[in-house]
């Protein structure tokens, strides 16, 4: 571990930016509020492109692209979107530059666009706008598309992966004939992104429904699930919203149904980002660097080999060749890293901070024993295996070492979920412990945000089948049904 480098008891904002920089995940770049990045980063957000990419095909969704750019007119006719997304909006106004006189290019002022164009922030008018186009009858219903896309959020306040002014993400738009079918597509989609984090990210979420004032701009109601961090606070790791027929309405989509009567289409979408790089990171790394699940790993095993002469490392070579093709058939990544011009010490160093899951160190000594020196990097605990059937080992080996990681994770949240009956209790919790409180609210938007003028805390999700509990708001002293998951977020 590099000198330098912070630990999260020391600063935990800092700690994750060491992370993400030392590990080579990600960097800011010459826009202000933009973000590269880098293959490393990126190998890491293709695993999770791959396994959400089939979750989404598995479930009869199918992908397609639509414009980066948006007529301004297209946002005005939703009122809740606009109003929800107008800070946040980068304007295009002109289309050309032309030479500057006093040197360098200036923008065209005869080149003004008739109408300016929005650069995508989400994209439910444009994707409405053109359904319109593709629905007629029921015949045409349900329409399941996602898009792999890049969008922009004009942030003032940015954190790499977490929150920049553009960022990659998915985004899933469905059209159908009723409102069950809709209800039923927005939880379905909810469980895939439940699924994904919890067996391809061991990460435990909670998932819900959000509170009205959370609620996505233009939506009926979002779902969500939410995750803890070791720091204490909430990430909303994936959202998916029931549109009703908002969206149907304001651009005119209706259908005929069966019985030849035209109706307005129902909606849903939903959508996660480069943002679970974040929560990778703030779930399972540690002082020592990043610490991936397997699963997402871009590289799993890593076979270091010890040497001081070349008839050694040709003798470990031809030793590790079969361990090599065997883990590959079992589609276990795998890297031999024989690079002369690095120490083994440094190497060690570097795939433990880049969180690579199991570490295999051979030396002349070890072929001698026919075996192994193992060490994985969940727990940085060693052992040493026989070369007999270690491509079984080591593929057990990195299934318990995902489930390790959820394990532990899912400890971390359940020590660090409280239930607070009083304000005093609500604040002492939010400022001494951090994690999620379960307290009482009286329902209004009023009190939810008065709560987070006076907290910094906010309603992170009323979990699905919340149990029924009378009581006391912590605020209000109102009534209250049932206690909601506050926490303060990212």
């Amino acid at each position: 571990m590099a000198k330098d480098f912070t630990t999260r008891e020391e600063d935990y904002s800092k700690w994750y930016n060491d992370i993400v920089k030392k590990a080579d995940l990600a960097e800011n770049s010459a826009v202000r509020g933009c973000m590269v990045i880098k293959p490393y980063g990126y190998a890491i957000w293709e695993n999770m492109q791959a396994a959400l990419d089939k979750m989404f095909k598995d479930t009869g969704h199918v992908n397609a692209y639509f414009p980066l750019f948006i007529p301004k007119s297209f946002l005005c006719k939703e009122a809740d979107h606009v109003e929800g997304f107008a800070k946040e909006c980068a304007v295009i106004t002109h289309y050309r530059l032309k030479n500057d006189p006093n040197g360098g290019v200036m923008v065209d002022p005869e080149a003004k666009l008739e109408e300016e164009l929005i650069v995508r922030p989400t994209s439910e008018t444009i994707i409405w706008d053109t359904y319109k186009n593709w629905i007629q009858s029921y015949r045409d219903l349900p329409i399941l598309c996602n898009q792999w896309a890049n969008v922009v959020r004009w942030e003032m306040r940015t954190r790499l992966f977490l929150r920049t002014a553009e960022f990659l993400w998915q985004e899933g738009h469905t059209a159908h004939a009723t409102r069950e079918e809709a209800l039923i597509e927005t939880k379905q989609m909810l469980d895939v992104y439940a699924d994904f984090a919890e067996n391809f990210m061991a990460m435990p979420v909670l998932t819900g429904v959000k509170s009205p004032n959370e609620r996505f701009a233009g939506a009926e109601d979002t779902y969500c699930i939410e995750a803890l961090m070791q720091d204490g606070k909430a990430l909303q790791a994936g959202t998916s919203h029931f549109l009703g027929q908002n969206f149907a309405k304001a651009f005119d989509v209706k259908f005929l149904n069966k019985e030849n009567q035209l109706e307005y289409v129902w909606a849903t979408s939903w959508g996660v980002s480069t943002r679970l790089i974040g929560a990778l990171i703030m779930s399972h790394s540690d002082d020592h660097g990043l610490v991936l699940p397997p699963k997402l790993a871009p590289l799993q095993v890593v076979i270091v080999p010890i040497y001081k002469t070349e008839e050694q490392l040709q003798a470990i070579t031809e030793k590790v060749s079969a361990l090599r093709a065997a883990l590959k058939t079992k589609n276990i990544s795998v890297k031999f890293d024989d690079d002369d011009s690095k120490r083994s010490g440094w190497k060690f160093n570097e795939y433990e901070l880049k969180g690579v899951p199991v570490r295999i160190a051979i030396g002349p000594r070890d072929l001698e024993n026919n075996q192994v020196e193992i060490a994985r990097r969940d727990t940085l605990e060693k052992h040493t295996a026989s070369f007999d059937g270690l491509a079984e080992h080591i593929e057990t080996l990195l299934e318990d070492i995902q489930q390790s990681i959820y394990n532990k994770a899912l400890k971390f949240r359940e020590e660090n979920t409280r239930k607070a009956d009083t304000w005093e209790e609500f604040i002492d919790i939010l400022d001494n412990k951090g994690g999620f409180v379960l307290a009482h609210w009286d329902g209004t938007s009023e009190t939810e945000e008065l709560i987070k003028e006076k907290s910094k805390a906010t309603i992170r999700v009323i979990p699905f089948n919340n149990e029924k509990e009378e009581g006391k708001c912590i605020l209000t002293g109102k009534p209250s049904s049932q206690r909601v998951v506050f926490a303060r977020a990212y």
